[in-house]
């Protein structure tokens, strides 16, 4: 059932958006109901019954249902009507396990443009109502997250669908997925090509816009997400589950509003308005998740506009428990915004940088598949995430691809090392979902367990595998990786030399910011120098 959170306040700013929003000049107005489908048929008959306080949405003003389910919104001449899944109903999909609640307004369609937009859709209907299908929702529940699948051609999207979908193709216990954007890589055609790969894995998937997803040629940056509207909706939208509520928005801004050159991090006022009037209606204790494509600080080459993410983060300051989702970067790290970044709460907002499904842009050696490796720079391998919520609290896993669960800790040690003599080498843990907080520790041949030293430096196992084509004879098979760079999740230990000659055993040991505890074993061994 709907949670009745401040009924008379939500009355109170159901009726003043309301009010605000059929005052402005020159919009027409829609209406219509949410009901319960019953019969599942797609349409509110007679006996079907209206769902009251369900959020509706033009993209900017928010209310919610009258005790009847009824609605009215402003609406002008490029909408998408909407509304907010509301906890304990479940959305209808499509054929493809793509959540169907929005309605698209363009009478006159999308602007011409290299790839086909939103084709006109003519006037509104009477009445413009959705139907939802009541569900025994658990605040405990799994969601699975990907970083920029981001195939480039046919034989990326071979390479994603082979390396990556195949293994969660028809996953059981898991509510729905997220893609945080570049879902494919600036050909918009690999749209459908990408909807049919994902459609395999068989649970509802809600997707996010990248800076590869655009229309490029738009000249503005409300029209830069036609195509992708046309194949997925809204690229700003709301729903929840259980006491989390999710928050999708399109966090790239384009042509950039500096030069009119390239794109940059942040949102449009009405997106933001968007996701404050969204959150009226919120319980300040449920969980705000936001999910979008480029991180809220500052990637290489990428920094956001510092008044939007000021402005974000006044939205939220009433708000103890929130998580951001974000991908782009195709490295993984922890971020953590405090005070001085300009969040107003004690604890920290986490924002969760995953690495990616195509991981270093399916490159690098083949495996025994003859699918690219995929390294990223910063050492992490290729993969996604599984984030568990309970109620308003949640931990992450993240899975490699082609890998067992327990896989989360790379170590990079020298084969072989002079005994009796010091040595500039080190033993490397890359601690996949960790940050500079976390404690690693290791052990040799189960001796005592010493603190890693955490280090903000390129990881040596990438480094070689780099390196290898550079030094190769030969041409290899597929395509050099990128050149490393520094990780945010490395340890670094000295290597005991005044031991017996022969082969020693490596344990690593470290702790994520769950409390989850994790292992990983290596050797090296140890000769007499003649």
């Amino acid at each position: 059932m709907i949670q009745l959170y401040h009924i008379s306040k939500k009355i109170l700013l159901t009726l003043s958006t309301l009010s605000l929003g059929l005052a402005l000049a020159a919009q027409n107005n829609v209406q219509g109901y949410v009901y319960e489908d019953t019969n599942n048929n797609g349409k509110r008959d007679r006996r079907e019954s209206g769902i009251a306080e369900v959020a509706v949405t033009n993209g900017t003003a928010v209310v919610l249902t009258d005790n009847q389910g009824r609605y009215e919104l402003p609406v002008g001449d490029d909408n998408i009507i909407f509304i907010i899944k509301p906890a304990g109903y479940m959305l209808k999909t499509n054929e493809n396990n793509l959540p169907q609640f929005y309605y698209l307004h363009k009478p006159k369609g999308s602007p011409e443009a290299e790839f086909k937009g939103v084709s006109a859709t003519g006037k509104l209907p009477k009445s413009l109502d959705f139907g939802l299908l009541p569900s025994e929702e658990k605040e405990e529940f799994t969601a699975l997250i990907f970083g920029d699948p981001q195939p480039y051609s046919l034989e990326d999207m071979d390479y994603f669908a082979r390396g990556v979908v195949s293994e969660v193709e028809g996953i059981e216990n898991v509510l729905f997925g997220i893609s945080l954007g570049d879902l494919v890589g600036d050909d918009l055609d690999l749209f459908k090509p990408y909807i049919n790969t994902m459609q395999k894995i068989g649970i509802p998937w809600y997707n996010v816009m990248g800076n590869h997803d655009m229309n490029y040629d738009a000249e503005e940056d409300s029209l830069s997400d036609e195509t992708f509207e046309a194949h997925f909706g809204p690229a700003n939208y709301a729903f929840n589950y259980g006491k989390v509520h999710f928050i999708i928005l399109d966090d790239i801004l384009y042509p950039d509003p500096r030069d009119g050159e390239g794109y940059w991090g942040g949102f449009r006022k009405d997106q933001l308005d968007f996701v404050e009037n969204d959150l009226k209606f919120v319980p300040e204790d449920h969980l705000i998740v936001m999910a979008w494509h480029i991180p809220l600080g500052e990637p290489e080459g990428d920094p956001y506009r510092d008044e939007d993410r000021e402005r974000l983060f006044e939205i939220l300051k009433d708000y103890p428990h929130t998580l951001s989702l974000s991908a782009h970067t195709h490295i993984q790290r922890q971020d953590f915004f405090g005070k001085e970044e300009g969040w107003q709460r004690e604890k920290p907002h986490h924002e969760y940088n995953i690495g990616t499904t195509s991981g270093d842009w399916y490159s690098g050696k083949l495996d025994e598949e003859g699918v690219p490796v995929s390294t990223m720079r910063d050492g992490t391998p290729k993969g996604y995430a599984f984030i568990h919520f309970n109620g308003n609290e949640y931990d992450v896993n993240y899975k490699v691809a082609g890998e067992e669960k327990d896989y989360q800790i790379k170590i990079f040690a020298p084969k072989v090392v002079a005994k009796d003599q010091g040595t500039q080498a080190g033993i490397f843990a890359n601690f996949f979902m960790g940050n500079k907080n976390d404690k690693v520790m290791y052990r040799i041949d189960e001796g005592e367990w010493k603190e890693m030293n955490y280090v903000g430096e390129e990881d040596p196992s990438y480094v070689a595998m780099v390196y290898e084509w550079d030094l190769a004879d030969e041409l290899m098979p597929g395509r050099r990786s990128s050149n490393p760079i520094n990780s945010k999740h490395l340890w670094r230990g000295s290597i005991p030399t005044r031991l017996e000659a022969g082969e020693h055993t490596i344990e690593v040991k470290a702790t994520d910011m769950y409390g989850k505890t994790f292992t990983a074993k290596s050797s090296y061994r140890l000769e007499q120098q003649n």
